[in-house]
């Protein structure tokens, strides 16, 4: 009786710690590095998922032979005092040229598998810069929804949030009312004017001002 009783205590402790280790295993790889800021965020944990140990300030996101026209994104990335930022970590992803975001097997199971196979991550130079090359995503299938570029945050060791995506000022999707949000945007405008240069690839530009718009960031005062 007595051993009984000591197999169902064993049991029963055995199956609490091995719950408890697997919610703290799970939690441990679905938690952000950084505090997410201007809540809600779908999308935030994902932008660390399959993040590189090593960034520069170039990223492609689509590969070279990826159908679809060629797209150079860029920008400078300014802190609230208005000064180029360094060492920030700026995330994108898109569709593809048919307006799908292309799964990556390698990310079945994680949060990042509804974002796609084109995305990518950059860290700001000295100057703050960053850089982009990719093809020029559509708009969802059968929808009128203007085709964007999803963009996050990361301020490494201080917070992650998303940005207002990028949308083409020549998108015929886009409304006169959507152009005017996008002026006032999260981090900045988000509306950009594409323009293709000689070899034919489009250029934009997304200059990105840290916490601008974003609730809840550090140092800003809430709304009342």
């Amino acid at each position: 009786m007595k051993l009984l009783i000591f197999i169902i205590i064993y049991a029963l402790v055995f199956e609490t710690a091995s719950t408890g280790l697997g919610q703290s295993v799970d939690e441990a790889e679905s938690r952000p590095r950084e505090p997410i800021v201007g809540l809600p965020c779908e999308g935030c944990v994902a932008v660390f998922e399959g993040l590189p140990d090593t960034l520069s300030p170039n990223a492609r996101i689509a590969p070279e032979d990826e159908p679809g026209e060629p797209m150079r994104i860029e920008g400078t990335v300014y802190d609230q005092e208005g000064n180029p930022a360094p060492v920030v970590i700026v995330y994108a992803y898109h569709t593809d040229a048919i307006g799908i975001y292309p799964r990556d097997p390698a990310m079945r199971g994680t949060a990042a598998y509804r974002h796609g196979k084109l995305r990518a991550w950059v860290k700001t130079n000295e100057q703050g810069h960053y850089r982009f090359n990719t093809i020029r995503p559509s708009s969802y299938p059968n929808s009128t929804m203007a085709a964007h570029v999803h963009m996050h945050i990361i301020e490494v060791g201080r917070c992650t949030y998303y940005i207002d995506s990028i949308h083409f000022k020549d998108d015929p999707y886009l409304s006169k009312k959507e152009k005017k949000e996008l002026l006032e945007g999260r981090g900045g405008s988000g509306l950009v004017i594409p323009e293709k240069d000689e070899n034919g690839i489009w250029q934009v530009n997304r200059d990105i001002h840290l916490g601008e718009n974003v609730p809840g960031y550090p140092g800003n005062q809430d709304e009342g």
